[in-house]
């Protein structure tokens, strides 16, 4: 993929203490979790002869995705910066096979994330995307000639859209057009990391020590752990990133944490591992098999490079963002499955990454307790293109996004911009609202009726974009 920066769409947890074990710093956390594990890859390169060199250098999988995608992509913003997607892959084919449910037969996608890069490499994020996510999942070749529908669906669908074929790079494609499609954000690399890959790594380390605060049994993960910190091997550590159900309240979110506690810590492992060229190969050939990038990143010294530019980074300026949500059932009482992203506050982190503005966590968790839900946005639809049925069409929409809309009907007088008016005392609801409209310019109003937000359309809203 084109090492570009990215931008605006276009136009059309830190481990616990203990004996024996030290805290990974912050920047090993982003060499290791930011960066799909593979960043660790490049610990022990510079000790190993050339052979070793060759082995693991082709080991790394390449998957071209540039003819996948097609040209409505996001505007580059911020040359030199780059955006990684990191998938962590699940597929139940062959040493997956018997995790999961038995009813799935392609491809599979339990963590999703991008690490941003900025272009004075000064600082440093990496945002996670929670699988649950209700969104739009756009068109995307199937691998048999065929292209799917537009629908919604949990966001890692779309991996398994993509791969229905079994190659990864209609996978990734998918899940790269859906993130770029609710974020913004150009997408200029991305890494693939099988899970099971990770029995590998794990066991050429010897364990690695995991600390659950509470009893696990999930005969669907296969795994039944006692509480309190133990050394788990490969074949447990693998249900251990996978469980979801009977730990903890069952949630993605959990999971997004316990997987990035895990990465740290076999992290840590694998930097202790330095001194011994027999667990340091078995980790790293574990690691390059398991992994499949773009043909950019497909070998030993892009990694490397992509390492040196992340060691630059101080340790305080990099930030583990997760995507501002909240569960669906709000909006939409029957869905007790999947979360809705909160807006604007998550419009507001892809547009200060696409704009290269950082953002910490503190300040994305001090924004995130401003929470408005869509159904309590109040919305008045009124037509000003001028061509009948706007109105409807798009009141239709909003009502799929989980707002509430009061009616429709026609502006007073046809407009060349879509608008949101609103007003004393509905800021944070308009707000809401004009996050999800391209470009709407909003404002408030003393003519605005009351206890609504009023919107009118324009010519230029494109009911596909909104969301």
């Amino acid at each position: 993929m084109e090492a570009t920066g990215r931008g605006g769409r276009a136009k059309q947890g830190g481990g616990r203490g203990g004996p024996g074990r030290t805290r990974l710093t912050r920047r090993g956390r982003i060499l290791a979790w930011g960066a799909g594990v593979t960043s660790v890859v490049v610990l022990g390169i510079g000790g190993v002869g050339a052979w070793v060199y060759n082995d693991l250098n082709n080991n790394i999988g390449s998957a071209e995705v540039d003819d996948k995608l097609g040209g409505d992509r996001p505007e580059n913003l911020s040359p030199g910066s780059k955006n990684i997607m990191v998938v962590g892959s699940d597929s139940r084919d062959g040493a997956n096979a018997e995790y999961g449910g038995k009813d799935l037969s392609t491809m599979q996608s339990d963590t999703l994330m991008v690490l941003h890069i900025p272009a004075n490499r000064k600082w440093a994020a990496v945002v996670s995307f929670p699988r649950d996510s209700w969104v739009d999942i756009p068109s995307c070749e199937t691998g048999d000639g065929k292209t799917s529908d537009p629908h919604k669906a949990k966001i890692n669908e779309a991996f398994a859209i993509g791969g229905s074929s079994g190659e990864v790079a209609g996978a990734a494609a998918c899940s790269i057009k859906t993130v770029e499609a609710h974020t913004g954000l150009r997408i200029d690399h991305f890494m693939s990391v099988d899970f099971s890959g990770f029995k590998g790594m794990v066991d050429a380390l010897g364990g690695i020590e995991v600390c659950p605060k509470e009893p696990i049994k999930s005969d669907k993960a296969k795994l039944e752990m006692d509480a309190g910190c133990q050394n788990v091997d490969g074949e447990k550590a693998l249900g251990y990133v996978r469980v979801r159900y009977g730990v903890g309240d069952g949630s993605d979110i959990g999971r997004i944490g316990r997987q990035q506690e895990f990465m740290n810590a076999l992290a840590e492992k694998a930097q202790s591992k330095l001194t011994s060229p027999d667990a340091l190969y078995g980790f790293l050939k574990s690691a390059t098999k398991s992994l499949t990038t773009d043909p950019d990143l497909a070998g030993i010294q892009p990694i490397y490079g992509l390492a040196n530019e992340l060691k630059g980074i101080p340790s305080d300026r990099l930030a583990f963002l997760t995507v501002p949500n909240y569960p669906r059932e709000a909006d939409v009482p029957t869905d007790k499955a999947n979360v809705v992203w909160q807006y604007p506050q998550a419009a507001d982190l892809f547009t200060a990454l696409a704009k290269d503005k950082e953002m910490t966590k503190a300040q994305l968790q001090a924004a995130a307790k401003n929470l408005v839900y869509a159904s309590q946005v109040r919305v008045q639809v009124l037509n000003g293109t001028g061509q009948s049925g706007r109105a409807a069409a798009v009141a239709e929409k909003l009502r799929t996004m989980g707002f509430t809309v009061t009616g429709t009907g026609n502006a007073p007088e046809t407009v060349t911009r879509t608008s949101v008016s609103f007003p004393a005392g509905l800021e944070k609801q308009a707000a809401v609202l004009s996050a999800r409209l391209p470009e709407a310019r909003s404002a408030a109003s003393a003519d605005a009726q009351a206890g609504v937000v009023t919107l009118v359309v324009g010519p230029d809203l494109d009911v596909d974009e909104m969301g």
